[in-house]
């Protein structure tokens, strides 16, 4: 868990939007903050949980975090969630629901939208839930109103009975500002939970009759939205364009057009279609510049609002300055400023080596890569030289198995689906790849989120999938954050820790295809990956060493290479441990005239941690350890 300072005695602070957020629920008299950790939102409850007046977990996934929120909220407490954008999709059974329902004190879904795609594996428009579940959704442009807009959706919640959104955005999460801050106001409900259920047994009957109560809700926020403060008119000098903003597309367009007019959205959701009608006639031409979806545009053209927006500004990544001033320039038949033109990618393709202009040295590209000593290295060393295979990969720090010098992945696609999409492989395949063997590879912390179900299913349908559950014992992907896995709640106490062995057979595997096994030792592991492809069952290979990165871990003494004995074979190389070098590469002629590239490396002692993976590659054994030196 991240360390987080004492706060300070003062009001003011510097604060990224997501501790600004878990201080604004905090201030609010929220009692309970539940998450899974995803960025960009996962710093949110790690803050959160340093105020002892509130309750945190981490849940085993969002959909859960909700609905601890919403037993909490119909309890009679405050409560909030959070989770990433693709989080929302694993949690909307429960809010399609709770819409129809109501809260009982108030209830806060944060929900942080990846635009950028800095760690995701979709840019989704988060503002779409808002109109799906007909509730309010707020949008905060730095991060005061990400601690001033929490504490505004406890109130919208419990004014209009709904669940309210609170949408960010990833440069609101992490860029950081000067909040002003308050107290603790603690919320008081001496009714405790109230039983109602013709409110909250969602049956049809129920539904039905609670359907036309949430229409007219949204008609009375509508209402609401056109008379809030949290949505404003800016006047400005320059009439020639004015602007539709929300969110930080406040920012962007306040620093490249100063002197704009502009609609300010807070509430963005009911939309206030009046202040916009404003707008529009006080300026020349209207621009809407949001983030990512043309949601807002779509509405107010049906509104009969004439506008621009993603016929002149992308519909990917962020709209910042950079992106706006040639697009408007244009628009206005200005001269276009030079700058580089944002286009969708088309294809994927390795990092081309870039000439360093200063030395005209050919620089290496440098792609995201695991860590030295990762216990995933040894894991797809061994799956990279296993042939005949399909292999379904899952979402985490074992993701980039899919690069070099791996390349042991076929398929990535969202949270869990390594197992069912392992299973359809397996049924779905055609005569061409009959004695393919179907891998499924899949982190702890991902197998519990929403990976026993699809083992589960696979032991059910008798399918023939190998396996591979690689407990690290952390959410390593999002900074280690401690799991069922690890035995320690958020607090780092001692909790219940999950047995891997029991879990999946209790799943239906057979004892006899579990095998628990330690990845740095590839022998070991190579035999039983090679074994177990060839049964053709399920079976479960789960590895036992903790990432690298948390005090689980053990460093041992670090490695150096004999420079008298390294060949050059650049077996080692193979691993793709970040510690490993190349200081020179030679070209040989073979006795048989074909010619051989040799490697020679070095170890960054520094940097390594002991894992003795690369050794095991090394025939002349050239690798050996560097006495008396221990990473620290």
């Amino acid at each position: 868990m991240s360390a987080v300072p004492p706060l300070a005695g003062s009001n003011r602070r510097f604060m990224s939007g997501n501790e600004a957020v878990a201080r604004g629920a905090w201030e609010a008299g929220c009692n309970l903050a539940a998450a899974y950790p995803g960025t960009p939102s996962t710093e949110i409850l790690e803050f959160a949980a340093h105020y002892p007046e509130m309750y945190t977990e981490w849940s085993v996934n969002e959909k859960v975090s909700l609905e601890v929120a919403i037993g909490a909220s119909l309890a009679g407490s405050r409560a909030f969630c959070a989770m990433k954008h693709v989080g929302l999709n694993v949690a909307s059974d429960a809010l399609m629901s709770q819409t129809l329902a109501g809260v009982g004190a108030g209830l806060v879904i944060a929900v942080a939208d990846d635009v950028g795609l800095s760690s995701s594996q979709n840019e989704q428009d988060s503002r779409f839930w808002g109109r799906f579940a007909h509730v309010p959704l707020l949008e905060p442009a730095d991060a005061q109103e990400a601690y001033e807009y929490t504490q505004r959706a406890f109130e919208l919640s419990e004014q209009f009975n709904t669940p309210v959104i609170l949408r960010l955005t990833t440069r609101i999460c992490h860029v950081k500002g000067v909040v002003n801050f308050g107290e603790r106001r603690e919320h008081e409900n001496a009714q405790g939970f109230v039983k109602d259920p013709g409110r909250l047994i969602m049956t049809p009957g129920v539904a039905r009759q609670r359907l036309p109560m949430m229409f007219e809700r949204e008609a009375e926020i509508q209402r609401h939205s056109e008379s809030s403060n949290l949505n404003i008119i800016m006047d400005g000098s320059d009439k020639r364009v004015g602007f539709i903003t929300s969110g930080p597309t406040y920012m962007h367009v306040k620093e490249a057009f100063p002197h704009a007019p502009l609609v300010k959205l807070g509430l963005s959701y009911p939309v206030p279609f009046d202040k916009i009608r404003a707008l529009a006639s006080q300026v020349d031409q209207l621009v809407v510049v949001e983030e990512v979806e043309p949601i807002l545009e779509t509405e107010l053209k049906a509104a009969g609002i004439a506008l621009l927006g993603k016929e002149i500004l992308p519909r990917i990544g962020e709209l910042s300055p950079n992106v706006l001033r040639p697009a408007i320039a244009e628009l206005l038949g200005e001269a276009v400023p030079e700058t580089v033109p944002v286009k969708a990618p088309i294809e994927i393709k390795p990092p081309a080596p870039r000439i360093d202009p200063a030395t005209g040295i050919n620089v290496f590209p440098r792609p995201p890569t695991m860590c030295v000593a990762c216990p995933h290295l040894g894991i797809y060393y061994c799956l990279s030289k296993i042939r005949n295979t399909t292999i379904s990969g899952d979402i985490g720090c074992y993701t980039l198995g899919a690069g070099h010098p791996w390349n042991a992945l076929d398929t990535t696609v969202c949270m869990g689906a390594s197992m069912g999409i392992a299973h359809g492989l397996d049924k779905g395949r055609v005569e061409a790849d009959k004695d393919k063997k179907i891998i499924a590879v899949i982190g702890d912390s991902t197998f519990m989120h929403m990976g026993m179900q699809g083992l589960l299913d696979i032991t059910y349908n008798n399918g023939n999938v190998t396996i591979l559950l690689l407990d690290n014992r952390a959410v390593g992907m999002t900074g280690g954050q401690d799991n069922p896995a690890s035995g320690r709640d958020i607090h780092g106490k001692e909790s219940t820790k999950v047995d891997f062995r029991k879990l999946c057979e209790a799943l239906g595997v057979k004892p006899e295809r579990i095998h628990e096994v330690n990845p740095y030792e590839l022998p070991t592991l190579f035999t039983a990956l090679r074994d177990e492809v060839k049964i053709a069952e399920p079976s479960v290979i789960i590895t036992n060493q903790p990432c690298v990165l948390i005090d689980y871990y053990g460093a041992q003494p670090a490695l150096t290479v004999d420079d008298d004995k390294c060949t050059g074979c650049g077996n080692c190389l193979d691993i793709g441990c970040p510690a490993i070098l190349v200081t020179r590469r030679e070209t040989v002629v073979k006795p048989n005239g074909s010619e051989k590239e040799l490697a020679f490396v070095k170890i960054e002692s520094g940097a390594c941690t002991g894992c003795n993976l690369c050794p095991k590659t090394c025939g002349p054994d050239a690798i050996l350890p560097l006495a008396d030196y221990i990473r620290q």
